[in-house]
């Protein structure tokens, strides 16, 4: 992801030299407000917002994933802002040829002139179709929620030698039938958690719960462990149970509360965000139904496919994680295309606003293949190599991201362009005079990283 805002600075500055400016014009621009600042701005603070709720909301080790993903935004855009423009500052300097593209990728995505508007109604169709779907799997076979959403128990086990937890984890799916070990430090060490009669009370279910683990797991223990061995925790043990805890159900629906709060929270404050930046509500009503389309779509997969596919597929707050990483990225390419529709409203006068719309939006697909490309190449090779554990959370990514990328396109622009009425269109064009720092202070005159300078000044 951290891709994306140099893809759109340099599509852009393959855009000017196409149009006839120079390369260090076409690179000036391209690092200008009217450029590619206000997109990048734009799908970044989206991204924010969403990752900034996950950490308000999140706890334990989401509240980690959401420190890492803010980090990650600011530290991305500063390099792709700062250190990039020096790179390519300097390469100008030594009279270095800089083309933005290669003799195979010069021509792609050129004279575009797809009616993206115009398929639209096949779009809604496609769309509703898989959504109401979705949600008839959701009513009716549910989700397979995690230990998080519905309580359970959890367990540290060493054993005498390594073990495989996608082995020890069928297993445990035979005695519990829902049940997950996962490596836990050293190949010898797993962390085991059941939802297995976590709704009952009594002095026995604890005793009963940990003699069926013991059944379980005995393949991998010593022969001559016994019971007591096994679940006695004292200092300096090296194979048996080293730790326990339960999740209670009063901690798991506060979980589950606050997950929910999470999503909806990111969309409203995302969709007034939109809404303020486009000064039309229709471009914040069209993000956040491209969203919810892409969330119920997620979900609707989980929902249908967990007792299917041969990978972990529980909803925990992983799971969240992902869903929301998923709305930041919708976002992104939804954000890019709206931006270009607010540029070209800067300087039409034409009545076409549909005309506009596609032609933002064919100009606009390269960055969308591009970026999602690029991360779809790491999320496969991370799905496919990054091991048993993860393979939940990154599917649910990479299903979220070919949805998000449908959405964008065929969702959230045709939603925004139905709801606009030509009144209102004709009306866009009045308030493009930006009067902001950024604007005024034009990088096209001098390095990104002089403007501050001029500011601080000023």
């Amino acid at each position: 992801m951290a891709v994306d805002a140099n893809v759109i600075i340099y599509e852009r500055a393959k855009e000017e030299l196409d149009s006839g400016r120079t390369v260090e014009d076409a690179v000036n621009y391209a690092y200008t407000w009217k450029g590619a600042m206000s997109s990048i701005v734009d799908a970044n603070v989206t991204t924010f917002i969403t990752a900034l709720i996950l950490f308000l909301l999140g706890t334990g080790p989401i509240k980690g994933f959401a420190t890492t993903l803010l980090i990650g935004i600011i530290t991305s855009l500063v390099t792709s802002i700062f250190i990039t423009r020096i790179f390519l500052d300097w390469s100008l300097r030594r009279n270095e040829k800089i083309a933005f593209s290669t003799s195979i990728t010069k021509n792609w995505f050129k004279n575009l002139n797809f009616d993206f508007l115009g398929k639209r109604k096949i779009a809604y169709v496609v769309s509703g179709t898989l959504v109401v779907l979705s949600l008839i799997s959701l009513f009716t076979k549910g989700l397979n929620q995690g230990v998080d959403f519905v309580g359970g128990r959890t367990y540290q086990v060493r054993f005498e030698k390594p073990v495989s937890a996608p082995e020890v984890t069928k297993d445990l799916v035979a005695v519990f039938e829902s049940a997950e070990a996962k490596v836990y430090g050293n190949d010898n060490q797993l962390k085991i958690t059941t939802k297995y009669r976590v709704n009952e009370e009594g002095k026995g279910i604890d005793s009963t719960v940990n003699a069926k683990l013991l059944v379980a797991l005995k393949n991998y223990l010593p022969v001559n462990m016994d019971y007591k061995q096994f679940v006695t925790v004292n200092e300096g043990k090296t194979v048996g149970i080293l730790s326990s805890s339960k999740v209670t159900g009063t901690i798991s629906k506060d979980i589950k509360t606050n997950s929910i709060w999470a999503v909806l929270g990111s969309l409203l404050v995302v969709f007034l965000y939109l809404m303020l930046s486009f000064r039309k509500w229709q471009f914040g009503l069209g993000a956040v139904i491209a969203v919810a389309h892409d969330v119920i779509i997620v979900l609707g997969i989980f929902s249908f496919f967990y007792t299917i596919l041969p990978f972990n597929m529980e909803i925990d707050q992983a799971f969240i994680a992902a869903i929301l990483t998923v709305i930041g990225y919708s976002l992104n390419d939804t954000v890019i295309v709206f931006d270009r529709v607010r540029e070209y409203l800067d300087y039409n006068s034409s009545p076409d606003f549909k005309g506009l719309v596609n032609k933002a939006l064919n100009t606009t697909l390269s960055r969308t293949i591009n970026t999602s490309a690029t991360t779809l190449v790491v999320l496969i090779a991370i799905f496919i190599f990054g091991g048993e554990t993860i393979r939940g959370f990154v599917f649910a990514i990479l299903v979220g991201i070919l949805v998000g990328t449908y959405s964008s396109l065929f969702v959230a622009t045709p939603v925004m362009n139905d709801t606009m009425s030509k009144k209102e269109a004709k009306k866009m064009a009045e308030f493009k005079k930006k009067s902001n720092l950024l604007k005024k202070y034009s990088l096209s005159k001098r390095p990104v990283y002089q403007v501050f300078f001029l500011y601080y000044n000023k």
